[in-house]
């Protein structure tokens, strides 16, 4: 299977965070990497990888160099915009029975209505077990949020987009009352009767699960010519599997490398699975105890000497669109992968910001194994901006660069790259693991 056929499978296999993880780990294993937890020494050529509640995930490829001198780390964000389900979510209203949703990361909530939408996740049992949910996806079942029609809706047209659909109205359908009696909240008892009958769960189970509602189907081709890729969740799992590619790929490491790919990132990288947390801290030092015994500045220096790319994703110029970008400091599809200085709003707040050495020492590396790149900002300044999980690396004083795949249609549930991107920014990521 090609690269582009191997991320499109990923795409579709991947649509939470726990099933990046599981996907990720079963590709690791098969190129030789094994649980760290599993040993007690590592070597030069060892490969482990650290997982943190299934939904974060660090690999690294133990280089010759001495750990001290740093690694070269690709760290990309595995979650993507979506909605969850609430921890009371199944209600009933004039017949109609629904499921209640609170949305996840930046979205324009109209457009996630009139879609077919699939439910993807992880309830966990009061005995400890777990019960894996996919509805949605390759049975006849969908679900929907429906919308009010165009000739009642002058009022709702009259409203901003962000205001005309609400985040409370973000619910479900799931079911209908159809009983011949009239009883009250019997289309609610009839849905979760299905839900006992068919997956064990029960009402109270909604407490303790992670339900995340999704665009539902698989990765297109996008265009007469097969030139892009359309599918849910590219931001940031196109860099997430790059990323994943040139790790698998690098099969002697003269630097230590590390793949990075956390969750939570959507949403300012908080929690115990985000970015801005010790998960990294935490990995890195159980590698370094197993290297050559735990050493806090051992530990400090290895931070501060290493490389990072903060491979994610950046906004593509639209034609349609193009007072939104100063045309010349934008990224355009097709044209390589995507280097940011600094990305952050405004006066560049929340941002990281490269150092011009470190730029440098890129630009010659990718120039040496002829990768296609271009430099960029997202949008105009006051116009656009965002953050990544750079910051969060330069706390530790590593040299840090955005680094990703220009995406057309950010943040929707259809997303668009384009292949010969998805191309070069596997080739980047293997070039940079080299550099020394």
């Amino acid at each position: 299977m090609n690269l582009i056929e191997s991320y499109r499978s990923f795409l579709d296999k991947g649509k939470t965070e726990r099933e990046c993880v599981k996907e990720i780990i079963k590709l690791a294993e098969k190129e030789g990497y094994r649980n760290i937890e599993s040993t007690d020494k590592l070597h030069a050529g060892d490969k482990v990888y650290y997982v943190q509640y299934g939904k974060s995930i660090a690999l690294f490829n133990i280089g010759k160099d001495d750990i001290e001198n740093g690694m070269n780390i690709l760290g990309a964000h595995i979650d993507s915009p979506r909605l969850d389900v609430k921890m009371n979510p199944v209600y009933e209203n004039e017949n109609v029975v629904y499921l209640d949703t609170h949305y996840y990361g930046g979205i324009k909530k109209y457009q996630w209505v009139t879609l077919p939408l699939a439910i993807h996740g992880t309830i966990a049992k009061k005995d400890g077990t777990s019960i894996e949910i996919c509805i949605g996806e390759d049975d006849e079942r969908t679900f929907c949020i429906s919308d009010i029609l165009p000739h009642m809706a002058q009022e709702q047209m009259k409203k901003n987009a962000s205001e005309f659909i609400q985040g409370e109205d973000l619910d479900l359908v799931i079911g209908l009352n159809q009983d011949e009696k009239g009883e009250k909240d019997a289309g609610k008892k009839k849905i979760l009767d299905i839900l006992l009958e068919e997956f064990g769960i029960d009402e109270k189970d909604f407490q303790s699960a992670e339900l995340e509602v999704v665009p539902q189907g698989y990765s297109k081709y996008l265009g007469f010519d097969r030139s892009m890729i359309l599918a849910y969740g590219q931001d940031d799992r196109v860099c997430a599997f790059t990323s994943l590619a040139a790790m698998l790929a690098n099969k002697e490491a003269e630097r230590t490398s590390c793949c990075l790919l956390v969750d939570k990132e959507e949403i300012g990288s908080n929690g115990a699975t985000g970015m801005d947390s010790v998960f990294f801290e935490n990995a890195s030092a159980e590698l370094l105890s197993r290297l050559s015994g735990y050493d806090g500045l051992k530990l400090r220096r290895m931070m501060r000497n290493s490389y990072m790319l903060s491979s994610d994703v950046n906004a593509a110029f639209d034609p349609l669109n193009p007072g939104l970008y100063d045309k010349k400091n934008a990224s355009v599809l097709g044209g390589g992968v995507v280097f940011n200085k600094y990305t952050g709003s405004r006066g560049k707040a929340g941002a990281s910001d490269a150092n011009a050495e470190f730029i440098a020492k890129l630009r010659n590396t990718m120039d040496s194994h002829s990768v296609k790149y271009q430099m960029s900002e997202m949008g105009k300044v006051d116009t656009g901006g965002g953050g990544t999980i750079a910051k969060y690396a330069a706390y530790y004083g590593m040299q840090v660069i955005d680094c990703g795949v220009a995406v057309l249609s950010m943040h929707s549930p259809w997303e668009i790259t384009a292949v010969s991107d998805v191309e070069d920014a596997a080739a980047c990521y293997k070039a940079f693991l080299s550099m020394k």
